[in-house]
């Protein structure tokens, strides 16, 4: 078995396949039937699925995006279009940022202790 995509339901596929792909990287491609998706060099497909309903609750999956600094990934992240939660978090394993996506989605940008 392999990994083969990371699907996204959204209410707006092509503006987040847009966000996504200005952070990581790759080529938006907008799909059928209002699907989307971006291949970010070094990551799996990451697709947006169009669906009716709102995000209404955390997610039970998120993203760990590995960063060399994240104080400019963050000014990055929000100048595409996502919100930073909270401050910097830091514990034994290292530091994290979580921030909410245009949709809502939580990710996080993290550094581990060297």
């Amino acid at each position: 078995m392999r990994l083969d995509q990371i699907v996204v339901d959204c209410l707006e596929p092509a503006r987040l396949v847009r966000f996504w792909a200005g952070l990581l990287g790759g080529e938006p491609v907008e799909r059928e039937h209002g699907w989307a998706h971006v291949v970010p060099p070094g990551w799996p497909r990451i697709s947006f699925q169009p669906v009716a309903e709102v995000k209404a609750v955390k997610n039970r999956l998120h993203l760990d995006v590995d960063v060399d600094d994240i104080a400019e990934a963050t000014e990055k992240a929000v100048a595409l279009g996502a919100t930073p939660q909270g401050v910097v978090q830091t514990d034994e394993q290292g530091s994290f940022q979580v921030l909410l996506d245009p949709a809502g989605n939580e990710f996080c940008f993290v550094k581990a202790h060297a």
